[in-house]
């Protein structure tokens, strides 16, 4: 019998504009290579339960669920409240089609606000029909389960918008921690994400960005975490798959759009 494991999908492992990105000549936008085509980035996830989710629902989410046949789903967590990161939020109404049914969604403070203040038609009481969006909000202050899964809330620093990452642990699966949006990692959190079988991590470009990490950045707090496997995401269309994926040292992968990695099992 296979053993118990998380399934994760990565739906989109693109910048906030995508690659390529509309009006550019660059050599990635215009390669055609489809391990350089990269949608908003987001993530899906299957618990050994069955339970599932999705981190994150950026402008994308609509194709990225046909393109993966996601048909149901247990919770929506978010990252923060950037727009490549909400504004896919009205596509969740086909998870939520009878008249009560709910869609658990996670998020701190700030992030909640936003997406309610954008989206407000889906918060007010007045639209519990069949077929309309009907989330259950959760504000994160802390750990929650979803089924047998412990969520961590990472709290991470990423601009000037209050971020988090997210730890998942399964008691027969392992654990995994994902934070796409990132520049630094303060100590505290660091010592949250010790002893991690999977790393999915932020690294922008090869290039230093005021509010992400660079590869070399990224590397180095992989190095320092020393996860069993690193997989590094959000690329702008400055990362080129072919050349730099090889460059990489043991461990570390980039990810690509639609790759499915198993843990445990």
């Amino acid at each position: 019998m296979p053993q118990p494991a998380f399934t994760l999908t990565f739906l989109g492992t693109g910048t906030s504009i995508g690659v390529p990105v509309i009006g550019c000549g660059c050599p990635v936008c215009t390669s055609g290579d489809p391990v350089n085509e990269r949608l908003r980035c987001s993530l899906h996830v299957t618990a050994p339960d069955e339970r599932s989710w999705i981190v994150d629902t950026g402008p994308d989410l609509r194709i990225q669920c046909l393109r993966e046949g996601i048909v149901t789903l247990d919770a929506v967590l978010y990252t923060h409240e950037h727009t490549d990161h909400i504004m896919g939020f009205d596509d969740l109404r086909r998870f939520t089609v009878p008249a009560d049914a709910e869609l658990p969604i996670y998020a701190n403070a700030g992030c909640l606000a936003r997406i309610e203040t954008s989206f407000h038609y889906a918060f007010n009481g007045e639209n519990r029909y069949v077929g309309y969006l009907k989330p259950r909000p959760h504000i994160v202050t802390g750990p929650f389960s979803i089924g047998c899964t412990t969520v961590t809330p990472l709290a991470v620093e990423h601009g000037k918008v209050s971020t988090l990452g997210y730890r998942f642990d399964h008691p027969e699966a392992g654990s995994f921690a994902y934070l796409p949006d990132v520049k630094a990692i303060p100590d505290a959190t660091r010592d949250q994400m010790r002893g991690l079988d999977v790393l999915i991590l932020d690294a922008l470009q090869e290039q230093p960005h005021p509010t992400h990490l660079s590869i070399d950045e990224a590397l180095e707090v992989a190095a320092d975490l020393a996860a069993r496997e690193t997989w590094l995401t959000h690329f702008s269309c400055r990362m080129d798959y072919r050349r730099v994926a090889p460059r990489l040292p043991a461990g570390v992968g980039l990810a690509r759009d639609r790759q499915r990695i198993r843990i445990g099992g």
